[in-house]
């Protein structure tokens, strides 16, 4: 078939003739495949008359027909899960190009007219090539006249258009998710390249000021520039640290060291280094009393917090920053609250993605938007939950959980 066969004769008018029109709208109009194939064979059997319908297609892989659809829309309805109605007459329309009828004797288990099956195979042509057979079915005849064999040779045109359809919407798809991937590698690489570029310039030029001859540094200056280059040298390590965490736990290759462990020695022992490295930090700590042992990996909750301090110093400087702990049920609640310029309301949604920054930010923060994505993926891992409230001018309360271990968890824990 190399386009569709208009019906002709008495059935191609009033009713049936609307019907023939209304395919063709639905196959221009519907994205939906599925909906679309239940649409086209209900209007398709207002204009003639069968019991089931089921498509088969070519598997790209194996090169076998396999069951995509099925519909039973008069005898045997009862049976309509069963997708192996008329798959030899599939299989021959498949195999030669051409409509095929079958007759078939369901045998004695079937009892009554049901026990005598026509089937009616069509190939099913998209961009030229058969990827499959569409079969009708009648349980009890008639066979099929030849008006109604002109009809379903037009319906199985449409539903070749319905899956030529479907197969470039998905090819579109595809090329905006390449396009998408293209975009998101370029900006990851411009990212890195200038996160990495910054430190590493630092270094090299403090380095080379250090050893130029012709200078004579006293021991305060030379002091000042070695602070710097080691300061610079540990933000490479954290952005270097901060790409192998994303990178592992995107592929799940991060496992943690769950071991029982008080909590509180690891939060004050993050605000005691916090305040060192952010001397002008106005930062107050709450911890609730008698909290119980958890089982977490006191290295990466340290690193949740550190990163949550460190977005606090960064995105409100100078503004005052609360970090409490308390027990709600059962869960740890953990929460950095800051005053500073808050965060606007379209911009939460995103802020835990990976390579995710606020895109008009007003301060000059360094970051390659790894931070609180893997804050997230850490919280995750320990069965906890991440978020942030914000009000713009207002501040940012950012929060997570971390559930406590049942009592039944308490011999391992002392274990």
């Amino acid at each position: 078939m190399t386009g569709p066969l208009i019906p002709s004769g008495p059935l191609a008018y009033g009713t049936e003739l609307n019907a023939v029109y209304a395919i063709a709208r639905v196959v221009a109009e519907t994205f939906d495949t599925d909906s679309g194939l239940d649409t086209v064979f209900r209007l398709a059997r207002t204009i003639f008359i069968f019991d089931i319908v089921a498509l088969y297609l070519q598997n790209e892989d194996s090169g076998e027909l396999e069951p995509s659809y099925a519909r039973a829309l008069g005898r045997g309805r009862s049976r309509e899960s069963k997708l192996v109605w008329g798959e030899p007459a599939a299989a021959e329309a498949f195999r030669t190009g051409q409509t095929v009828l079958r007759q078939e004797d369901a045998g004695p288990s079937i009892e009554g007219r049901e026990r005598r099956r026509d089937y009616l195979g069509l190939p099913l042509m998209v961009s030229g090539r058969c990827v499959g057979g569409l079969i009708f079915g009648r349980f009890g005849g008639p066979s099929y006249p030849p008006e109604h064999i002109r009809l379903a040779e037009f319906v199985a045109w449409h539903i070749g258009q319905l899956l030529e359809n479907r197969r470039m919407a998905r090819r579109i798809a595809s090329l905006e998710a390449q396009r998408e991937l293209a975009r998101m590698q370029d900006e990851f690489i411009s990212t890195i390249s200038h996160e990495l570029r910054t430190p590493l310039g630092f270094i090299k030029g403090y380095v080379t000021t250090l050893l130029r001859e012709d200078a004579d540094w006293d021991e305060e200056t030379t002091e000042e520039f070695l602070r710097i280059i080691d300061d610079e040298s540990d933000r490479l390590c954290e952005l270097i640290d901060n790409l192998l965490d994303s990178s592992r736990l995107e592929t799940g290759a991060l496992s943690l060291s769950l071991e029982a462990t008080r909590i509180e020695p690891i939060i004050r022992d993050v605000v005691s280094r916090t305040r060192s490295l952010y001397p002008y930090m106005p930062l107050n700590v709450k911890i609730a009393e008698n909290l119980p042992d958890m089982r977490i990996d006191a290295t990466r909750i340290a690193q949740i917090l550190n990163n949550l301090l460190s977005n606090a110093h960064n995105y409100a400087p100078g503004a005052e920053v609360n970090v409490r702990v308390s027990r709600r049920g059962s869960q740890i609640h953990l929460e950095v609250d800051d005053r500073g310029p808050g965060i606007p309301a379209e911009y939460i949604p995103n802020l835990f993605e990976r390579f995710y920054r606020v895109p008009d930010s007003k301060n000059d923060a360094r970051g390659t938007g790894l931070g609180l994505y893997i804050c997230r993926k850490l919280v995750e891992a320990h069965g906890g939950e991440i978020g942030v409230d914000s009000e713009q001018g207002a501040g940012a309360r950012f929060y997570f959980t971390l559930p406590i271990p049942p009592p039944s968890s308490e011999s391992d824990l002392e274990s």
